[in-house]
This record gives C-alpha cells, sequence and structure tokens, in this order.
C-alpha cells in the first residue's frame, strides 16, 4: 500500500526534515510513526498526502508513483485517503451532519446517496443520534469522533491519522484507537502519528520511529 524508497525531505535547501527513508506497509496492515517533536512525522505524511514532494527517492501509494502524478490527478488520488487531524478541523457553523457530508458534497455525490453514507458513518463512531448538534455542543472526545466519520465517509483505502489523541485523556485516547481498530479489521491501512508511548506500547502493533529526520526503528511496540 505504502513504499517509501531512499526517500529524503529538504527545506529551503539546507534543513533536512527526512534523510534516507526506507520502508513498506502491506494492504490492510495498522501501524504508529513515532518520534520527538521535529522528528519528520508530519512531513512523512505530508508525502503520503501529496501535499509535499520529496527531495530525493520515491513515495508510491496504492501502486501510484506521487513525484510522477499530474496535477490533474492529485484530487482523485487524495480521495483515497482519509485524515484524521488532532484538532478536529471541524466547521463551526455547520452541524454535524454537514460537517461529515463535506468530503462528498465536493465530490457532488447525489444528496440521498450521501446523507446514506453519513449516517452510516455517524452510526460507526456512535453520533447517529447527534447529527443535527453543533461542534460547539460536542465534548472534545465527541468531535475528534465527528473527525473520524467525516475521514471514513467516502471508505477510503488508507487512513492517517496525525496525533489523533494529543488532547484527550487516556480513557478517550483508548476509545478512539478502538475505534481506528475497528476500522483496520474491516480491511482499511491505518497509519497513526503519535507520540502516546504507553498506549502504542499497549496495542502492540508495529512502530515506526524517526529520530532527526532518520528511521531509527521498524517493529512491533515493546
Amino acid at each position: 500500500m505504502i513504499a517509501f524508497e531512499h526517500v529524503g525531505k529538504r527545506y529551503g535547501g539546507r534543513f533536512e526534515a527526512l534523510a534516507d527513508i526506507n520502508f513498506r506497509v502491506e494492504r490492510g496492515e495498522m501501524l504508529f510513526l513515532t518520534g520527538h517533536s521535529g522528528a519528520g512525522k508530519s512531513s512523512l505524511l505530508r508525502l503520503i498526502m501529496r501535499l509535499e514532494r520529496p527531495s530525493r527517492g520515491r513515495v508510491l501509494v496504492a501502486g501510484h508513483d506521487l513525484d510522477r502524478l499530474h496535477l490533474s490527478q492529485v484530487p482523485y488520488y487524495r480521495r483515497q485517503i482519509g485524515v484524521v487531524f488532532q484538532d478536529h478541523q471541524l466547521l463551526f457553523d455547520r452541524d454535524i451532519f454537514a460537517n461529515v457530508a463535506l468530503p462528498l458534497t465536493i465530490q457532488g455525490i447525489e444528496p440521498h446517496e450521501a446523507a446514506r453514507r453519513v449516517r452510516a458513518a455517524l452510526d460507526k463512531v456512535g453520533l447517529l443520534h447527534r447529527e443535527r448538534a453543533l461542534p460547539i455542543e460536542l465534548s472534545t472526545g465527541e468531535q475528534q469522533r465527528v473527525g473520524i466519520a467525516r475521514a471514513v465517509v467516502n471508505k477510503p483505502a488508507l487512513l492517517l491519522a496525525d496525533e489523533p489523541t494529543g488532547n484527550l485523556d487516556p480513557q478517550l485516547s483508548a476509545d478512539i484507537m478502538r475505534l481506528f481498530e475497528d476500522f483496520n479489521r474491516i480491511g482499511t491501512t491505518v497509519l497513526i502519528a503519535s507520540h502516546d508511548l504507553a498506549l502504542i506500547a499497549r496495542l502492540r502493533h508495529r512502530v515506526l520511529k524517526l529520530r532527526e529526520g532518520r528511521l531509527v526503528r521498524d517493529g512491533e511496540a515493546a
């Protein structure tokens, strides 16, 4: 599903965010990306999302060499990827239903089909009963679940999460991780950037650890 082949990323010609990164992720796998602040986690995710291009090496996702994608192909490529952010990035002037429906609205999905998908996604994260609530009416954990519903409403093959439990207490963090495991069990490839080492250790999935832009570990959680 994902392959990094001798990937480097340099900013401004000087700062090296990533250096000679090599790894492969199989379709249907779930794994964590960890490392200190500034280790290169966000840069790596941005390369997968094709928000950045590598300075050297190749990034392949679902058979696509991302450096060879024409600009016109990038929006279609990104529809295969669901993204969950730490700060949710919800639209606070729209209700939960409209927030989750946004990717489908942008694609021009027929309203009846969009409504079916939105309600299915909200049901999976346990928030179907709050579809007409505004984000401000929800707890932080519920807002994060809305973000997950929006990320999976397209049934993406790949789900990326950037510090999805950074603002949550341990119990809510565990609940969110169980949701990711649920989506992984139905075949979605899941890559989660996180600094919560205790939580990662309990879940015992594969871990990629970055240090100063280099991959220093690739294996099961200790």
